[in-house]
């Protein structure tokens, strides 16, 4: 599937094969999922707000499987917070490739639960992108019946040197 929105072709390739990004070549937490999530936009434009700054833009599907429920039949809020750490990161990875970052907040609000077999849209924003912090909004969607399933605030940091 080719990915709408205007990045340049060096900072698709981060979005083009999200497995070879993140390395899963072996079976670990979430990698099931990773290999299942498809970028489907990437853009960096200009804040609506605030015109002398801009936003990466970042949009994710994915359809709900078995290994993402609860024992109730739901997506499983651990796989929303997993979601919405790994794709937040991809929006501010559109504004500033390469940049390493570790997670400093998340903060998640559950809206709606979502099925198997529903498919998951997943949008993220960056909101402020600063020297030392940044900070992304996540939506999932669930596509299939047009509700909020989860929102989220991912502030993340420059990691910072071990001292030993």
């Amino acid at each position: 599937m080719a990915i709408s929105g205007n990045l340049n072709p060096e900072t698709l390739k981060y979005f083009s094969d999200i497995p070879h990004f993140f390395g899963v070549n072996r079976k670990g937490f979430g990698d099931s999922i990773i290999r299942r999530l498809v970028v489907t936009h990437a853009s960096v434009d200009q804040k609506a707000e605030e015109p002398l700054k801009q936003e990466g833009r970042i949009v994710c599907e994915l359809i709900v499987t078995e290994d993402m429920l609860n024992g109730g039949g739901n997506v499983h809020g651990g796989c929303s917070a997993f979601l919405i750490d790994v794709c937040s990161t991809f929006s501010i990875l559109a504004l500033q490739p390469g940049r390493p970052t570790v997670s400093q907040s998340l903060n998640i609000v559950y809206h709606s639960p979502a099925t198997l077999g529903e498919t998951l849209r997943i949008v993220n924003t960056t909101i402020a992108v600063g020297a030392r912090a940044i900070s992304a909004r996540t939506e999932i969607w669930n596509a299939t019946k047009h509700r909020l399933v989860a929102s989220g605030v991912h502030i993340k940091m420059e990691p910072s040197e071990a001292k030993l």
